[in-house]
């Protein structure tokens, strides 16, 4: 943040707190450390010129916002109605703070309220919390939330097909406990099969967790694996994608315990990896261990609506050290623009964005494997995401050309998933048109 004072300010300031300098308040630094010279950085420029000078570094970027992104792995580019910019930019969202006080806090506790609401019309189940900080950290937390549930603290279970950084991070959180995190592979269709599942669960597992749609987009078996989970009492950790709801079952109706996704795609846009949206629904019985913010309806003593922080000891302000609720005012701000989108679309809509996603990326799997270059690694249906083999085995060289030809092309899995060095992972979202598409498929085999 630039600052400017006068002479006159920076003299007051010297007073106030006893130096004659500025150069008196770095006299602790040792001179051998010291820049003996000015900083070799261009001299200022005014308005009109720093204007100019940003849009030209600004034109240098490739975004989603100006060329065909078919870019995946967690964050898309979904439409985003303008009303929900226009809400979640409003003075009384934007810069309010965290409601601790409800009596001046009631449009953000309503806010939370309408939006713990819809997710839990969306997932199924019975209780949503105010939001965390991503889907990889809300996995995490619903992790921890069954191991202390369970009380078995041996082993964590994960489908190899869940996102790689997701189980990075609950790798990274359950090693304080000691806890053994184990992964089961896929099948030629690309869905784990429940038997192999089965087989790896004992009464030291604590969960089971499952992304259906799963990292390459397949659906997974999630009912039987739900069942083979809880005829050993190990409970079902279930990833989704909001949009897919619009036409797959819903987490609850699956047997889910836990429900938890990335949010972005519900009103965020793309930027550079965050900040972004982390949900996370659960049963009834797992309320007084769920992280983050609860908002609650009740009524005043005249008999009004309106709206509390529940099981407010919870929070930080209250337990300190103990709290299991650490959810800033940012995110509250995220959670609003996936309330507004979610009122805004309403099931017809969600309904139609999952289809057009199915129907797309349907038409993308044709395309780019009908030449002969290209295959699918996994045989079995995917929403909105499907991975495919260069036959070549030159996927960065293939997405390189289609980047010089302003297309985002999709995703190399070789970093991820060393053994598929000669795979992509590609999206679609209902933004892409049939002429983007064919640019793409063309791009990709040029």
């Amino acid at each position: 943040m630039y600052l400017y004072e006068t002479e006159e300010d920076v003299r007051e300031m010297l007073e106030a707190i006893g130096v004659a300098s500025v150069e008196d308040l770095f006299a602790q630094i040792p001179p051998a450390v010291r820049l003996e010279r000015p900083l070799e950085i261009p001299g200022p420029l005014g308005e009109l010129e720093l204007q100019r000078h940003m849009r030209t570094l600004a034109d240098t970027n490739v975004s989603p916002s100006s060329v065909p992104c078919f870019l995946g792995a967690g964050a898309y580019d979904h439409f985003i109605p303008e009303v929900v910019n226009h809400v979640a930019s409003r003075s009384e969202f934007y810069t309010s703070y965290t409601p601790y006080q409800p009596e001046v806090s009631q449009g953000n506790l309503q806010a939370t309220f309408e939006y713990q609401t819809l997710i839990c019309q969306l997932t199924g189940m019975d209780v949503s919390n105010a939001s965390l900080y991503e889907g990889g950290s809300a996995t995490a937390e619903a992790v921890l939330m069954t191991m202390s549930q369970t009380r078995r603290y041996g082993r964590v279970v994960l489908l190899r097909s869940v996102h790689p950084e997701y189980r990075q991070i609950v790798a990274t959180y359950v090693r304080g406990l000691k806890a053994r995190c184990v992964e089961v592979g896929w099948g030629e269709s690309g869905a784990a099969d429940p038997e192999r599942v089965a087989a790896e669960l004992d009464d030291q597992t604590a969960c089971l967790v499952v992304q259906h749609p799963n990292f390459f987009g397949g659906l997974e078996e999630v009912e039987a694996l739900a069942e083979v989970a809880h005829a050993r009492g190990v409970q079902v950790v279930h990833i989704f994608d909001p949009i897919s709801l619009g036409i797959l079952r819903r987490p609850g109706e699956w047997g889910a315990d836990l429900a938890v996704a990335e949010g972005q795609v519900l009103g965020t846009p793309l930027q550079y990896g965050g900040p972004y949206l982390g949900i996370l629904a659960c049963r009834e019985r797992f309320l007084r261990r769920l992280p983050g913010r609860l908002s609650g309806q009740t009524v005043d003593r005249r008999g009004r609506r309106c709206w509390v922080l529940t099981l407010q000891t919870r929070e930080q302000h209250i337990r300190r050290e103990k709290a299991t609720s650490n959810i800033c005012t940012n995110q509250g701000l995220f959670a609003l623009r996936a309330a507004v989108y979610l009122s805004l679309m309403g099931p017809s809509g969600l309904q139609e964005v999952a289809r057009q996603c199915v129907q797309k990326t349907a038409y993308a799997r044709e395309s780019i494997t009908a030449e002969g270059r290209y295959e699918l690694l996994f045989a079995g249906p995917t929403f909105k995401e499907f991975a495919v083999r260069d036959r070549q085995g030159d996927v960065r060289g293939a997405l390189e050309q289609a980047r010089e030809e302003g297309i985002l092309a999709g995703l190399p899995l070789e970093s991820w998933y060393p053994e598929l060095a000669d795979g992509m992972l590609v999206a679609v979202t209902e933004k892409r048109t049939r002429a983007e598409i064919d640019r793409w498929a063309a791009a990709l085999h040029r």
